[in-house]
């Protein structure tokens, strides 16, 4: 499996600034698969320590923070004689242990010779809990389930997934019909590793819903593990209510709509949580669309999306025949897949943090902001062939933006007040 991360492992390890490396991301994203086969790629040896369950290593951590002392401990546990440069040190699952997080201020002041990967599925919750985390003594990556582009790589298709970097749209339109066959398969199958594993050898998509549905029942699993009796059901609330939320014209997220009479301090500790678990993303609103749109962004309101389209189609129960009936996947559920669809590639692929505009009074939304250099382009996701850019045009004419971009099932097609970018192509933008 192609994970375009390893690019960027590659660079750390050849800086010279190298610090020991974090990578955040949910479970089962592929941090582990990813670590080990970087060093099994680029490096002579792999030191693997996995603290789960790990009573032994929590021992050696908490003693103290002798760099040497560890190395012959680590040495033993992985069976790996540690050397400088030329082998991996992997910690996984460090969130049970929070000393392993503080030990790599260490590493980074004592013996910056050493290179050293950490992970841990649930260290977002653990940092924000008050374990102390060593701020500019690590290096970060976030890693998210496969984008559209790894998608295709995965399932054989690298020429595909390598034109769409060419931008090269006249070569990339003649195989529109490939790209939107491949686009309905992963808003059905999403980017889960293990979902996309055996989509790949076995193309049955009763599997793959099997799979899925297994992931969010582990999710909701670390709900119970992780969470006092107070805050699990405003958890499990929020999580239940997402398809539901992003099914509406507006979906902005509504706390009235999960219980009647709730408001969003009732229900903030809930979405924090998940935050950070990985397991949503929040897109919060601007009142304003002005230079910079973070000084712009209203902190209460906000849409909230899930951390995979795929898993969205499960946890709404989707069903599998939707992918057979020509474009009903796209025009379906009132375009929350393809929403969901196109923010998880902003964030997955592109270098842009997602916004988006309206107002309590506003007679139309914007789907998408993002600010691209000293512009702010408005974005308006389309699911349907059918194309009437209602509010792009609303937008447009209130704010003249240099840029506005629409992605739709249709062409490349560059217009007079806008682009039109095919969905397949998010990661051009």
């Amino acid at each position: 499996m192609q994970r375009f991360a390893m690019d960027d492992l590659l660079k750390w390890k050849e800086r010279a600034s190298r610090k020991p490396l974090v990578i955040m991301g949910a479970r089962q994203v592929g941090k582990t698969w990813l670590m080990k086969e970087f060093g099994k790629k680029y490096y002579e040896k792999t030191a693997y320590i996995s603290f789960y369950n790990n009573r032994r290593m929590k021992d050696v951590f908490d003693v103290d923070f002798d760099i040497e002392r560890i190395i012959m401990n680590l040495n033993i546990e992985s069976g790996v004689t540690i050397t400088p440069g030329n082998t991996l040190i992997i910690l996984d699952e460090i969130q049970n242990v929070p000393k392993v997080l503080e030990s790599l201020k260490y590493f980074c002041e004592e013996a910056p010779e050493y290179h050293v990967v950490a992970a841990g599925s649930l260290l977002g919750v653990a940092i924000h809990e008050g374990i102390s985390y060593p701020v500019g003594k690590v290096d970060m990556l976030d890693l998210y389930p496969l984008n559209f582009r790894e998608f295709l790589c995965a399932m054989g298709e690298e020429a595909l997934s390598d034109a769409l970097n060419t931008k090269d749209y006249p070569l990339i339109d003649i195989f529109s019909e490939k790209y939107l066959f491949w686009l309905k398969n992963y808003y059905y199958t999403g980017g889960m590793p293990a979902v996309v594993e055996a989509f790949r050898v076995e193309k049955d998509y009763a599997e793959v819903r099997r799979i899925q549905s297994e992931i969010v029942r582990q999710y909701e699993g670390d709900f119970g593990k992780h969470i006092d009796a107070k805050t699990l059901p405003r958890i499990r609330m929020v999580w239940d209510s997402i398809p539901m939320q992003l099914a509406k014209e507006n979906k902005k997220f509504f706390f009235g709509q999960i219980k009647k009479g709730a408001r969003s301090t009732d229900f903030e500790i809930a979405i924090q949580w998940l935050l950070d678990c990985g397991l949503v993303y929040k897109v919060n609103r601007v009142n304003e669309p002005h230079m910079p749109l973070k000084a712009y962004m209203n902190m209460n309101a906000y849409k909230l999306f899930m951390l995979d389209v795929g898993l969205l189609g499960a946890l709404s129960e989707l069903p599998a025949e939707t992918i057979l009936e020509g474009n009903d996947i796209f025009i379906g559920f009132k375009g929350a897949l393809t929403e969901q669809y196109v923010l998880q590639q902003l964030i997955s692929d592109t270098d842009y943090t997602p916004y988006y505009y309206g107002t309590d009074k506003a007679t139309f939304e914007q789907d998408f902001l993002i600010q691209k250099g000293r512009n702010i382009v408005p974005i308006e996701v389309k699911a349907e062939t059918n194309i009437h850019s209602q509010s792009l045009k609303a937008y447009c004419d209130k704010f003249h933006p240099e840029e506005a971009v629409r992605f739709s099932t249709l062409k490349y097609k560059k217009q007079e007040w806008m682009v039109n970018i095919p969905l397949y192509a998010v990661c051009n933008l």
